[in-house]
């Protein structure tokens, strides 16, 4: 008997996932924007990709990282400004005070500490080509065991994925 090949992802669900947990960054940040500032004790640990289209910063600094770069946003940054599709941010980098302008398409991780909530990504370029990447998924793994409550609560493409 002859099996039906698996059917193609047209909706490209990943993306649209992809998309909407990115705009979970996006709300924190804007959160984060407004006049009062964090609440509490959240604060941002976000890791981007550097040469990913749109990121934009002073040379020198982006220089350093050539691959991924992570940022904190906790206590000593100025002018966040969060927008559709990118967020820009004044850091200070060795003293001197520096602008960042980082797509949510470039983030690949976005964590908060205070709270253990963690978001992974997939890199800008993988989320582009996403009918091959999902015809690619891994086979789902077996029953996960009881989570650790002390581990970060992790959000990935992967808790979307059919099992």
């Amino acid at each position: 008997m002859a099996q039906d090949p698996p059917a193609q992802d047209q909706m490209h669900y990943e993306a649209m996932a992809q998309e909407a947990l990115r705009g979970v960054v996006k709300a924190a940040l804007k959160r984060a924007a407004a006049p009062e500032g964090l609440p509490g004790a959240h604060h941002f640990y976000i890791t981007f990709k550097t040469e990913a289209p749109g990121v934009s910063g002073p040379n020198d600094l982006l220089s350093k990282y050539p691959d991924e770069m992570t940022i904190v946003l906790q206590h000593q940054y100025w002018d966040l400004a969060p927008g559709e599709t990118f967020f820009s941010v004044t850091l200070k980098f060795g003293g001197q005070s520096k602008r960042l302008s980082v797509p949510y398409a470039a983030v690949t991780r976005f964590y908060d500490p205070s709270v253990q909530f963690l978001l992974q990504f997939e890199a800008p370029s993988a989320v582009t080509n996403l009918p091959s990447a999902a015809a690619a998924a891994p086979e789902p793994a077996p029953d996960a065991p009881e989570r650790d409550p002390d581990a970060p609560n992790v959000v990935s493409l992967d808790t979307f994925r059919k099992k």
